[in-house]
Order: C-alpha cells, then sequence, then structure tokens
C-alpha cells in the first residue's frame, strides 16, 4: 500500500485518453500511396464505428499497475514464466498470488484462468498461456493466438466484467511475430465488440515501446477513427482477416458437399461414367503433398517448383527473424551503423549505414545479420532507399564478400522488392571495383540501383538535407574534400 499522502503507482484508466482522442484522424504515415476519390463507395470489414473507438485505449506502459476490472498475465503451462508481463504481476500482486496459481494445476496454451488481484489495482487476473510459433505450423499458432484473446474477452464476459487490460500474450521466447500476432489481437477485440460490445466499457492495450509503433500503425486498421482513414486502411488489410468472430480462416478445412464429389459443377449428367473418372486424381485427398525426402532431393537437383522454393526460403527467414526479437543485440545497437532516418525527394523512408561504425574483425556478424533483420524488417515492407557511408573507412571495416552474399540470401524478397536506390557516398576506386564484381557475378539486380556519390552536395538532389541525420566525421571529411555545401543548390529528382 501507498504511504498515506504519496501518489499511486497505480494507473485509472479512466484518466487515460482514448485511441480516438489521442491519434486524431488523418492520412496513414505508414502508407504513401493515396487512395483514389473512386474507392471511396468501397467499405472496409472493419468499418468506422464511433461507439466501438471510444471503448479502445492504446497504453504505453506496464499492465500491472492498471486500475480496470482484470489485467491479463501471459505465461506458460506451469505459470511459472519468468517474461517482464508475469514479473511484474507478481511483484506487485505479492506472495498470495503464487499460492493460488498451485491451486489452478497450470494452465493448457489458449485457455483463460481466473485469479483474485491481490495487491494489484485490478479486482482479478486472466492468466492465459500463448502458442510457440514454428512457421512450418502457422495455421496451428494463429487458431491457439486468436483463442487466447478470445476466451479471455469470454471469461470477462461471463464475470461481467467492464474493463479488461491486455498485455501481448506473444511473448518474445514463444518467437511469435510481433506483426502477425497483433492483426489477430486487434481483429479478435474488434469482432467481439461489434457482437458483444455491449457487455464491455474499456479495453486496454498495454504495450512497450518496442511494442507501441506496430499497434499505432495497425489500430487504424481495424478502429478506422473516420470513414477517410477507414478507405486509406482498406487497402493494407491482409488477405485472412478471420470469420465473422475473428477466427482465421483456413481454406483447406472448409468442407464443400456435393452431388457427385470429385466432378465440377458444370460436368452434366450426360456425361456419365467417362467424365465421374475423368477427375479421380483432381480432389483435395488426390492433391495430398508427396514425400517429403524427394522435396528435398528434388531441390538439391535443382527440380523442384520456383514456388516451393519460395516457401522454403519463407520459412528460412522467419526462423533469422524469431531468433532476432529474441536476441539481445543491444551491444550491435550501440554501435549506430545502422539506423534509420527521414524521407527522399519521393517520400521513401531513408536508412543510413556507416561503414566505419563496423568494426568488422571485433563484434559477431552473425548478431550483425540478425541485428539487420531486426531493424530492417518493417521498413522493408513499403518502397526504402539505403545511404552507405564509405566515409574513412579502413581494413577493420570492408564487410566480406561471402557475408553480404549471406545477407542477401537470407533476407525476404520484400528487401530486394522495395530498395529502390542504394546510395555509395565518398566511394574509393577499390570500393567500386569490389562492388561491380559482387553486383556482377555474384548477386543479381543489385547493380542497377546503386549510385556512387561523391559529395553531400549530390547527395542533397535526392535525399534534402534536413531528412537525414549526418555523422559529424562524414560532414567535417565532405567540407575538406569537396567544401562547404549551400542550400541553393538546385535539386534535381534523379541521380
Amino acid at each position: 500500500m501507498d504511504p498515506l499522502g504519496a501518489p499511486s503507482k497505480f494507473v485509472d484508466i479512466d484518466t487515460l485518453p482514448g485511441w480516438t482522442d489521442v491519434y486524431e484522424a488523418k492520412q496513414l504515415d505508414s502508407h504513401p500511396n493515396p487512395v483514389e476519390k473512386a474507392q471511396v463507395d468501397v467499405r472496409s470489414p472493419f468499418p468506422y464505428r464511433k461507439d466501438i473507438n471510444e471503448k479502445i485505449i492504446l497504453w504505453k506502459g506496464d499492465v500491472a499497475l492498471l486500475n480496470c476490472t482484470a489485467i491479463v498475465n501471459t505465461s506458460n503451462e506451469s505459470l511459472t514464466d519468468k517474461n517482464p508481463v508475469s514479473e511484474s504481476v507478481f511483484m506487485h500482486a505479492g506472495p498470495d498470488l503464487r499460492d493460488e496459481l498451485q491451486k489452478l494445476k497450470g494452465c493448457r496454451t489458449v485457455e483463460a484462468k481466473l485469479t483474485k488481484g491481490f495487491n494489484l489495482a485490478a479486482r482479478f487476473i486472466i492468466h492465459t498461456v500463448g502458442p510457440k510459433y514454428k512457421s512450418r505450423y502457422r495455421t496451428a499458432a494463429e487458431s491457439s493466438l486468436y483463442s487466447c484473446y478470445r476466451n479471455v474477452l469470454q471469461l470477462a464476459k461471463e464475470q461481467a466484467m467492464c474493463s479488461v487490460g491486455f498485455c501481448v500474450i506473444n511473448s518474445l521466447k514463444r518467437c511469435y511475430p510481433l506483426e502477425d500476432a497483433t492483426h489477430i489481437a486487434l481483429r479478435t477485440v474488434r469482432r467481439f465488440l461489434e457482437i458483444h460490445g455491449e457487455t464491455l466499457e474499456k479495453v486496454v492495450f498495454a504495450v512497450s515501446e518496442l511494442e507501441e509503433a506496430t499497434y499505432q500503425k495497425l489500430l487504424p486498421l481495424y478502429f478506422p477513427r473516420s470513414l477517410e482513414e477507414e478507405i486509406q486502411s482498406l487497402p493494407y488489410l491482409p488477405a485472412d482477416i478471420g470469420n465473422a468472430e475473428g477466427e482465421p480462416v483456413v481454406p483447406e478445412r472448409q468442407i464443400r458437399i456435393t452431388e457427385k464429389p470429385g466432378v465440377p459443377d458444370d460436368a452434366s449428367d450426360e456425361e456419365g461414367l467417362e467424365a465421374d473418372l475423368s477427375f479421380i486424381g483432381s480432389h483435395a485427398f488426390a492433391r495430398m503433398e508427396g514425400d517429403v525426402d524427394k522435396q528435398r532431393r528434388l531441390i538439391l537437383q535443382g527440380q523442384l517448383s520456383e514456388a516451393a522454393l519460395q516457401k522454403q526460403h519463407q520459412r528460412n527467414y522467419n526462423r533469422w527473424l524469431c531468433q532476432a526479437r529474441a536476441e539481445d543485440l543491444s551491444d550491435i545497437a550501440s554501435l549506430k551503423a545502422l539506423y534509420q532516418t527521414g524521407m527522399d525527394n519521393f517520400g521513401r523512408t531513408v536508412m543510413v549505414v556507416v561503414g566505419r561504425n563496423i568494426p568488422v574483425t571485433l563484434i559477431d556478424m552473425e548478431k550483425a545479420l540478425l541485428y539487420f533483420i531486426h531493424v530492417m524488417d518493417h521498413i522493408a515492407v513499403k518502397e526504402y532507399v539505403l545511404v552507405y557511408f564509405h566515409t574513412l573507412t579502413n581494413d577493420y571495416n570492408q564487410l566480406d564478400s561471402n557475408f553480404l552474399k549471406k545477407l542477401y540470401d537470407v533476407v525476404d524478397a520484400k528487401y530486394k522488392r522495395n530498395l529502390k536506390a542504394l546510395y555509395f557516398v565518398h566511394p574509393t576506386f577499390r570500393s567500386k571495383v569490389s562492388a561491380w564484381f559482387f553486383t556482377t557475378f555474384t548477386v543479381s539486380g543489385l547493380k542497377d540501383k546503386i549510385h556512387y556519390v561523391e559529395s553531400l552536395q549530390q547527395l542533397f538532389t535526392a535525399i534534402p538535407p534536413e531528412q537525414i541525420d549526418l555523422p559529424p566525421f562524414v560532414l567535417e571529411y565532405d567540407a575538406r574534400e569537396n567544401g562547404p555545401y549551400y542550400s541553393s543548390y538546385p535539386p534535381s529528382p534523379d541521380l
């Protein structure tokens, strides 16, 4: 209990601004393509509903500190997980919580179990266990995560709760991609409020600093704050938006009964037995996947289809991404060798790589690769440009061609598709030759995107100076070699 007269550490949700109040409805900054007026007549499957939006709160903070009817604790099957959410809940609730959890005898994945809040401001704690994510079992993971959110909401409804504070149920330990999980969380809550909105007054999404940007980006898709925002969000909804309750839809599991299984609907009865037999082997049962070992042999022999190769590559990338999100990469981040800055003349995100800040011989390059994936995964979903400062690099900063080839092979196709330009600033003759060999004989599709930039004046014709954060040593070097930059230099759209 707080000392007499001391401010409470707990947060009353009635004092928190709502989703509509804090974030004014405006065109989505994360989606640069404008929506034509002709599309206004097309409504989103998640239409603008002011009454629902008023129930939603996005709050950056510790869910254990919320003063609401119930908060959600994400844990493991034995309810002893040591993730940050659980540890905070246990610390603030006090020792009585552990005693009560022992009586529950664990909690299976997707279940929702209720305990008292004890020393928390919240009256109750709803405990749930999210799924472990593996890309090969993605469908099962999606269904399980949906069930977690749905079961929590159903329990809140059954207990006549007024408000629920959600943590992000998918923990880093369970390797669930944050953006995929956020889609499921938001659409499940949205669909529940559409059907049972009268039972809940407030739903709070309590997020960390790392999670906040993803929630801000995706909330307008499911909770648009105006008709304009609804229309702007429509093109960015995922292909699978679930059924009427938000549950993931698996086409392969949809049962369709026909009079003659295996025969198309437009096949006439007059074609007789010949028509019936002609389609044997074309139905779902006969199209079951073949021998996995045979597929692996075909990959080695170069005979597997392009689609199968892409699917395998995506699974491999997802493993790297999962590891990147779980690994402690703070030592690589502290180098400040890769960071996001502003926009170029075409409104594309600018990413900066500082060659001098990469001590190749002193760091774990696999962690550097993980950090690149961790930072770039959400950037590469839309068009972007890279600015590489080769300024004052030496032999200790030279990235090995084998590492660059591995990076190019590992990253998802969106990285290559959405990279529109690579500005190579202050190149040397040696670096130009190395880059030419690498883009000519090692990788494809990159050579035409490289622009060699001899001075910052040249760079500023493509990226306004106020849109890029320059390391001081780069400015000093350029001023010494090329003279100071003058803002009157005429901009040019093509470099």
